[in-house]
């Protein structure tokens, strides 16, 4: 079985290439060459053919498939199905701002997280992506749509801090100055609290900004909709949230889901202010985005006004995230989840 070149490290390619009796230096053309999107070493025009030969018999290059593309017509967001070389399909999202575009990427195939209100978890974790097939979401979206990203959200499809390794490599190829050169303050990582990993994850001081899906300050109401929370309590993950600014000195995101009778009540906003005091944080309020297996709705504009007004008036900052791509499967998940019911018996969703 050919290894998967694109997930090694430069000095992983380099202890790789000496076996093969090559020069040092040949890894930095071909990390170089993988890392603008080639996608045969018959394109690698610096090495020869014979070092190209052996290159195709030793590794594998990644490339995804799109098997599916929408559009946005309001703003221009595109929403990307690819389809992996196991047959599996995860989801990005290419927004476009006025500063730069930013892409949303998927960290597995599926989730196991279970949260009730996410389209995502629905048919649970099938696998974890390697870190070329999270690299591979930002090269190819760039070669199909012509535009630079400037910002990487992993929060698409899957928990990434369930994913550690694989994320943590993926976060070093793609910062590497020989590839992307993407620095971390321009990377926002989404999780639904694993306290142990965010610890973890501070202590590599990174300077990413860590956004913290929370969606309710109580226990009761969080651990009806987060499963997570029975494992580590609001409290807990507050707590890992302060030392992760302590150790970092980058303020924490919070993403809060407005959800109609479940997390937008006047209460509940002077629970999460009370709570907040005293942290470099920032909450970030989210309109639901319907999923119909979940049956819940977003909650009204009027009571997301209300709530964000409770939160500042208590001096803790609140934003209303602008809805991109409301014309097309907006929910993450809800885009793969679209296609394996369609092509009921096809492989994407469904591979090894």
């Amino acid at each position: 079985m050919r290894e998967d070149i694109k997930s090694l490290t430069l000095e992983e390619l380099e202890q790789r290439l000496q076996t093969l009796g090559e020069p040092k230096f040949r890894a930095k053309q071909i990390f170089k060459w993988l890392h603008g999107g080639t996608e045969r070493f018959a394109d690698m025009t610096n090495l020869s053919n014979a070092l190209r030969e052996r290159l195709d018999e030793t590794f594998e290059i990644t490339v995804p498939k799109i098997v599916r593309k929408q559009v946005s017509k309001l703003d221009g967001t595109i929403k990307y199905l690819w389809q992996l070389a196991d047959g599996n399909c995860v989801e990005s999202v290419l927004m476009q701002y006025h500063h730069g575009c930013s892409i949303c990427l998927s960290s597995e195939v599926g989730c196991a997280m279970g949260c009730k209100f996410c389209a995502s978890t629905i048919g649970g974790l099938v696998r974890r992506l390697a870190p070329s097939e999270m690299l591979d979401q930002i090269l190819f979206a760039e070669k199909d749509s012509g535009l630079t990203i400037s910002n990487v959200v992993l929060m698409g499809i899957g928990e990434p801090l369930d994913n550690f390794d694989n994320v943590l490599k993926f976060l070093e190829l793609l910062n590497h100055p020989n590839g992307r050169n993407l620095g971390m303050r321009h990377v926002s990582l989404s999780t639904c609290g694993i306290v142990p990993k965010i610890l973890e994850l501070a202590e590599r001081r990174l300077q990413l900004t860590l956004s913290v899906s929370l969606h309710s300050p109580d226990d009761e109401s969080r651990s009806a909709i987060m499963p997570i929370n029975k494992a580590y309590p609001v409290d807990e993950l507050l707590d890992a949230c302060r030392k992760y600014f302590s150790l970092t000195g980058r303020r924490v995101s919070f993403e809060y889901t407005m959800i109609d009778g479940v997390s937008d009540h006047e209460a509940q906003a002077k629970l999460l202010a009370e709570k907040l005091g005293g942290m470099a944080a920032h909450v970030n309020l989210i309109p639901l985005n319907a999923v119909t297996e979940t049956g819940l709705r977003a909650s009204t504009r009027e009571a997301i006004r209300r709530f964000q007004t409770i939160l500042e008036e208590h001096g803790v900052t609140a934003t209303v995230r602008r809805t991109l791509g409301s014309d097309i499967d907006a929910s993450c998940g809800q885009l793969r989840r679209a296609y394996e019911k369609k092509e009921e018996g096809a492989p994407c969703g469904h591979g090894a």
